[in-house]
């Protein structure tokens, strides 16, 4: 997967003037440019390499935040997250909990109050994470909450992404089986693509005065 150095903001060709539409159809949402991300993508899975990568976590100030759960097809039945997504400045970083538990490193920047951690329904998956591992969450933004506080009525994240970005993201590999020990590389892709753009909505909302309140 192609690797950048840059810092993963909005992209130049979209700006506010979406931003303000309090809906965008589902007819609107799929004439936009699909996106996939292709920056610096680390899947952790040794110890040395999850201290690293909460190391350079560490020094952000607002990271984009996702989880994966294996789909239930049992009525009732739910499965915990399998994977973490976190997207800094420069990478984004997958901690899939079949090579490592759930533990200190991430837990420390679940708990770091100086950083941001933005998603869709990101206090749901800090919920279920806790259940793993007790942690008390800080710095959590929802971004479906934000929208909806400034009467934006697409609140999930292809819609958002839609909105405040001008991008249109795929969500077909959401049900595919994220209980694999091995990751394909759509599966990565598509982990990465909402991690990032979590980060990407947020700081776009940012730039609008809209996370202030």
């Amino acid at each position: 997967m192609p690797t950048t150095n840059t810092e993963t903001r909005s992209p130049a060709n979209t700006g506010p003037s979406l931003s303000m539409q309090a809906k965008l159809s589902k007819e609107a949402i799929n004439t936009l440019p699909l996106f996939h991300y292709e920056g610096k993508v680390t899947l952790v899975r040794a110890p040395g390499e999850l201290e690293a990568a909460v190391s350079r976590l560490s020094r952000e100030k607002v990271l984009g935040f996702d989880t994966e759960t294996p789909p239930a097809f049992r009525k009732g039945k739910n499965h915990a997250p399998t994977l973490v997504q976190l997207a800094g400045s420069q990478e984004v970083v997958l901690f899939p909990f079949k090579w490592l538990p759930l533990g200190n490193g991430l837990i420390s920047l679940f708990e770091n109050p100086d950083i941001t951690k933005t998603g869709v329904a990101v206090h749901d998956d800090m919920h279920f994470l806790a259940k793993i591992a007790p942690f008390k969450p800080q710095s959590v933004v929802d971004l479906s909450s934000v929208a909806q506080s400034n009467k934006i009525e697409n609140l999930g994240l292809r819609g958002l992404a839609a909105v405040f970005l001008g991008l249109r993201i795929s969500k077909s590999e959401q049900c595919s089986n994220w209980g694999n020990i091995e990751l394909s590389p759509r599966q990565i892709r598509y982990a990465a693509t909402d991690a990032w753009a979590s980060r990407a909505i947020f700081l776009a909302m940012s730039d609008l005065g809209l996370t202030n309140s």
